[in-house]
């Protein structure tokens, strides 16, 4: 393994305060993005499908309106929509633009990507363009959490102290223990629902490691099973009353920082390039997956 293992990796996560500012200054693209009151799906595969998740929680849990979150394949086409949010980091992933091809000209769809230059930018009904945020491992971290935050200040969110939460991740050092865990299970409720799916897939596709993740009610329904020691459960977010105890009672470690959730998602970023590299794996170019993909007829 070289000294280059990770290397985008890296510096993609490193300037996730950089991105996220820059995200929250773009009204005008903001003003894009379904108004207040409209009834939106918000599709996304893999990684963008977690955080339209999240999006989709934020914004109806704000009052903003009715929303729902889909995998690109499984959008119900006998569903009325007043407007798709279609997020996808490199505008080519076929099941999004086959389901943008299918609502045309019946359900206005408004794409978030990382290319501009991507087949999607023709197709939709609206673009909004982050191509600062855009990537170049397979790995993604900030055009991911750049969109939460795009979507986050739309939504009239200051993110001044998501952003100083970040920085300040990145600034310190972090605790070996949470790199060297024999399992994960993330947990989240609400709109950190999504980040802990993501969390879960970060370090699963960077690490190869076995990871789950439950919403933080149900972990107690069965899953809390897993729980031993020399494992980790990660909360993202505030906890329900006991379960912290109950989790320790098990000899695992309870996880849970009281900072931004999505600055948190930064810290597992981290986290599990340097458990990758350790590993003797490159995060930039992990096994069996590609930057997006593309299926055949």
């Amino acid at each position: 393994m070289t000294e280059a293992a990770g290397a985008h990796m890296r510096e993609e996560l490193h300037s996730q305060p950089q991105t996220w500012a820059r995200a929250a200054e773009m009204r005008a693209e903001q003003a894009l993005l379904p108004a207040s009151g409209a009834r939106v799906a918000v599709v996304g595969c893999g990684t963008s499908w977690f955080m339209a998740q999240s999006y989709a929680s934020l914004r109806e849990g704000s009052g903003h309106g009715e929303t729902d979150a889909f995998t690109a394949s499984e959008f119900p086409l006998g569903r009325e929509y007043d407007a798709i949010v279609a997020l996808t980091r490199s505008g080519t992933t076929t099941e999004v633009l086959e389901l943008t091809e299918r609502v045309t000209g019946r359900i206005p769809v408004v794409a978030v990507l990382g290319d501009d230059t991507s087949p999607l930018v023709d197709l939709a009904d609206q673009v909004i363009a982050m191509p600062f945020a855009d990537e170049k491992s397979v790995v993604q971290t900030r055009f991911a959490t750049t969109a939460v935050a795009l979507f986050r200040a739309s939504l009239g969110e200051d993110l001044t102290k998501a952003i100083a939460d970040a920085q300040a991740v990145l600034d310190s050092a972090d605790d070996p223990a949470l790199r060297d865990a024999e399992q994960y299970s993330f947990l989240g409720m609400g709109w950190t629902f999504g980040l802990a799916h993501e969390a879960a897939l970060k370090m699963r596709e960077s690490s190869q490691s076995w990871t789950e993740s439950y919403s933080s009610m149900e972990y107690r329904h069965g899953p809390i099973a897993i729980a031993a020691p020399g494992r980790i459960t990660w909360q993202f977010g505030a906890a329900p009353d006991g379960l912290r105890a109950q989790v320790e009672a098990t000899g695992a470690r309870f996880v849970q920082h009281d900072i931004d959730p999505l600055a948190d998602l930064v810290r597992l970023h981290r986290v599990a390039l340097d458990r990758a590299v350790a590993k003797g794996l490159d995060p930039d170019q992990p096994r069996n997956l590609t930057r997006s993909v593309i299926l055949d007829d």
